[in-house]
């Protein structure tokens, strides 16, 4: 199958698109044992939360409540008994670090701002459609479940479809295509009948006022 035939006339393998290193093998099945024991810890830790009425906030808040409890306990008898203290690295954060951080998270917010801007003055209906189908979607996923559920059901997801897709991804491929095209020739026509003449209709309006 030529690239011309894959999705977005990609020429590299699923394998590569992951990065190509240990990640890629955990989630294409190539370490399998280490697989498997990721979905497995995942599924005890999804069943400790629902059996024993923990959330994350109050799980986290009581580990690091026992870890600084036993560190403080550590460090009092260490002086008492002239021991030395416990080995903790240096908690610092450098200029540079919080400056990428920041320039990353700037760049980022601006390009939300910026696609949110085109999708409010009506300059990109495809985006805009793409746009209300993913928050449609999130909204309808976040009222069926909580984001514990959520989070081990993408795990679940992430180690599961690439390696599926991996194994059958000619046939796959050919009919996302075929899917594609019907879309798009879908959303010309509707483009074309519908949001045109509401753009022509504003524009006529504005026009007269």
């Amino acid at each position: 199958m030529g690239s011309s035939d894959r999705l977005f006339n990609r020429q590299r393998t699923v394998h590569e698109i992951l990065g190509g290193g240990f990640v890629a093998d955990v989630i294409l099945w190539r370490r399998k044992n280490l697989t498997v024991g990721i979905l497995l810890g995942t599924l005890a830790v999804w069943l400790v939360f629902e059996r024993s009425g923990y959330t994350l906030l109050s799980l986290v808040s009581s580990v690091f409540l026992l870890l600084i409890a036993i560190l403080f306990s550590w460090a009092k008898s260490a002086a008492i008994l002239n021991r030395p203290a416990p080995p903790l690295p240096e908690l610092h954060l450098s200029e540079e670090t919080v400056n990428e951080v920041a320039t990353f998270i700037r760049l980022r917010v601006n390009t939300i701002l910026s696609v949110s801007q085109d999708i409010a003055l009506g300059k990109d209906s495809r985006l805009f459609f793409k746009v209300a189908a993913y928050l449609w979607l999130i909204s309808f996923v976040g009222g069926l479940t909580d984001f514990l559920t959520l989070g081990y059901t993408s795990l679940v997801v992430i180690l599961t479809v690439p390696a599926l897709y991996e194994s059958f991804e000619d046939h796959i491929d050919k009919y996302v295509i075929l899917g594609y095209k019907n879309l798009h020739q879908l959303y010309v026509k509707l483009d074309k009948e519908y949001v045109s003449r509401v753009q022509k209709w504003i524009l006529e309006k504005k026009k007269l006022t």
